[in-house]
């Protein structure tokens, strides 16, 4: 059975979590293999509403394991707390498992975050002030706390100290903030040491043999594609790897498993946080876009910068993930334009090019073409097939899949659970 990708195609906030949702019943174990509580998914279940900031979105779906992979940052209060506010909603929390090589986001991590943000003033990058990219930073500079260290006292205070005797230095002498106590740290992180005990696991192992037992693996990003700390906007990205290979790297399963990667695209395009944006809308239009497509962010309730598709970044995206299939989103949202523009290229000198600039100045300085498509003011939300579908969104749908180079397998109408066209099946 296959083992499938799920990503971001553009900046993030595509619509992930519906995706994974609809898969989520057809799936045996659903899985966040990178980023943390910096991530957000809106997940509509009938009449029911549920954002999801750590977990993965399959922990709605019953008899789907969810699990947390050794990639991913995890903050142990917010964890606790959104389990907690689904079990109050009566959602079966109790399968979830954790990697206990996920790294733990600490007190200190966040306060790192929150104030090395402000000191950059005009040169900020747009953090969500989580602690997630120094947690990624420990991690790389090999002084990270795991979820594993909770269950060895001695450890986890030496790899405290190891990490604050460089960090106090920073804070009293560079920030002007006071030191933080070790002893106060270790005693904060060993409270969450029982409650979390019964979701540690050695979630590689547990991963492979599900594979090799047949069963199938839905392995969900967070972000997206353009926030790639490799392959993204960079320096205006995340702290891990949401593109592909992050899969395999942040869940312990080979390259070889792999069967078929799903890139989500919304049928527009949206960022949130700083960096280039070339399509982005600054008129009516973007305001209305923002307004009829709820465009703010589910994690930081920042407003989401709006602007027309984007073709040169799906295509790229289609490169480096080595998508199979898209699942087009918030197709319904366009409803009641009569022309819609589709960047199809930049102008960056005077030249147009066609593929994503390699140089960030030029990536800068590009400036959209535009192809306008026929619009539709017909309500779409009730279309159940792809011929139900205006002729003029139809028409939209297959230009986007020629320009973006991977099939459109699914798409969104409406935000319901229900609310979706498959045109070829994932599994």
């Amino acid at each position: 059975m296959p083992a499938l990708v799920l990503l971001g195609a553009q900046w993030g906030d595509e619509g992930k979590g519906k995706a994974t949702d609809l898969l989520g019943g057809s799936v045996d174990y659903v899985v966040r293999y990178q980023g943390g509580n910096n991530a957000g998914h809106t997940v509509v279940v009938g009449d029911q509403k549920y954002a999801l900031h750590l977990l993965p979105s399959g922990i709605l779906s019953p008899g789907c394991t969810p699990v947390i992979g050794n990639g991913v940052v995890v903050d142990p209060s917010v964890l606790l707390s959104e389990l907690s506010g689904l079990n109050e909603r009566g959602v079966d929390t109790s399968k979830l498992l954790i990697s206990g090589n996920a790294h733990i986001i600490t007190p200190y991590n966040v306060t790192v975050d929150k104030v090395t943000e402000r000191f950059l003033g005009k040169r900020k990058i747009g953090t969500t002030g989580r602690g997630i990219g120094p947690t990624y930073a420990d991690k790389i500079n090999r002084v990270g706390i795991r979820v594993q260290d909770l269950y060895d006292e001695s450890i986890l205070t030496q790899k405290v100290e190891a990490a604050l005797d460089v960090k106090n230095q920073i804070l009293t002498k560079l920030y002007n903030r006071r030191a933080i106590s070790v002893a106060q740290v270790v005693e904060e992180l060993l409270e969450y040491a029982d409650k979390l005990a019964p979701y540690v696991a050695d979630t590689v192992l547990v991963l492979n043999q599900a594979l090799e037992d047949d069963k199938v693996v839905l392995f969900e990003g967070g972000q997206g594609t353009l926030l790639d700390i490799d392959h993204g906007t960079y320096p205006f990205v995340t702290s891990s790897n949401p593109t592909a290979g992050g899969a395999c790297t942040g869940a312990g399963v080979g390259p070889t498993k792999i069967s078929r990667v799903i890139g989500i695209l919304k049928a527009y395009t949206t960022r949130v946080g700083a960096g280039p944006f070339p399509t982005e809308l600054f008129d009516a239009d973007g305001e209305a876009l923002r307004r009829i497509g709820g465009e703010r962010g589910v994690t930081t309730g920042r407003d989401r910068r709006c602007g027309w598709f984007d073709a040169v970044i799906a295509r790229y995206a289609t490169r480096v993930n080595g998508l199979t299939d898209f699942f087009l989103t918030k197709l319904d949202v366009l409803t009641g334009w009569e022309e819609i523009p589709v960047c199809v290229a930049y102008e960056i000198d005077g030249k147009r090019v066609e593929e994503l600039p390699y140089s960030q100045s030029d990536f800068h300085h590009a400036k959209p073409i535009y192809e306008t498509l026929p619009g539709w003011s017909e309500d779409i939300t009730k279309a159940k097939t792809f011929a139900d579908l205006p002729k003029n969104a139809q028409a939209y749908v297959k230009a986007l899949e020629d320009m973006s180079g991977a099939p459109i397998s699914a798409i969104g109408v409406g935000p319901g659970r229900d609310e979706t066209i498959e045109i070829n099946s994932f599994i």
